[in-house]
């Protein structure tokens, strides 16, 4: 039990660094790859009036969206993600939208903060990333130290009051063998979006071409690999294109909170 513990410290403490690097200022690139063993999170923001249909939208499609948590309307701070965390500041880039459209990026929220913002935190794939490298399966993006590429679709989401819009995916690359073992893992990870929505031909799922990612950066795919798509928390950002909210905020793609669950927790919440 001490061992764990220590384990656990050992762990937080490196969550702790990355999460104050991103505070100071001193840390503004993805977050893939970071802090592993903790839960990172996709990140909306908005005005308590439309919290309600944003909550059903994400119970209506709780793969793109698995719900973490969700804060008191006006508090930065989230006690059941960290201690010390503050949703102000501890990400490395933020997307400000008003009337539906990316207005401006910060990397500090203070100045804007308002009493009537809920904040809503989602599963995100670099949970399961972990997972995969645990069992020794290569994840392409994160040995490339990139971004993860992320696909509008075809796929239509459940609309719930003004939010609406297609799915968004995450792709990886794996040979034939790898990608069944990460069917396998993630499958078992429903907070971190569990298994995949689909393998193989992008055109089945209206994308046009892998190397032009509409989110985050392209990767390599070797001949004999297939292609493995998830459901991605960028979905909520084009929800919120087609919802045309005055005033909404959100992470910058592959840029999350890291909180201080552990993945090994994501089964239980």
């Amino acid at each position: 039990m001490k061992a764990y513990s220590k384990y656990k410290q050992g762990l937080l403490d490196n969550s702790l660094e990355h999460r104050s690097a991103i505070r100071n200022g001193s840390y503004s690139g993805t977050t893939s790859g970071l802090a592993p063993g903790f839960v990172q999170g996709n990140v909306v923001i908005l005005p308590s009036a439309y919290a309600e249909d944003f909550y059903k939208f994400c119970h209506q499609n709780p793969t793109p969206c698995p719900l973490i948590s969700v804060s008191e309307a006006g508090d930065p701070s989230m006690p059941a993600l960290g201690k010390d965390l503050d949703i102000r500041t501890d990400i490395p880039e933020y997307l400000v939208f008003r009337d539906g459209q990316v207005a401006e990026t910060l990397t500090d929220l203070t100045s804007i903060w308002r009493d009537d913002l809920v904040t809503f935190v989602l599963g995100c794939s670099f949970s399961f990333e972990d997972a995969l490298q645990s069992a020794g399966i290569p994840v392409r993006n994160v040995d490339s130290c990139s971004n993860v590429s992320m696909y509008r679709t075809n796929i239509p989401t459940k609309p719930a009051g003004p939010f609406k819009g297609d799915l968004v995916v995450t792709m990886r690359p794996f040979s034939p063998k790898d990608a069944i073992r990460a069917i396998q893992i993630t499958t078992r990870l429903p907070k971190a979006h569990g298994a995949p929505v689909h393998i193989g031909s992008p055109s089945l799922i209206g994308i046009r071409d892998l190397s032009k990612p509409e989110f985050g950066d392209p990767v390599d795919i070797y001949e004999h690999e297939i292609p493995v798509y998830w459901g991605c928390g960028v979905t909520t950002q084009v929800a919120l294109e087609g919802a045309k909210l005055p005033f909404a905020i959100t992470h910058v793609p592959g840029k999350m909170i890291i909180t201080e669950l552990l993945n090994e927790e994501l089964s239980v919440l």
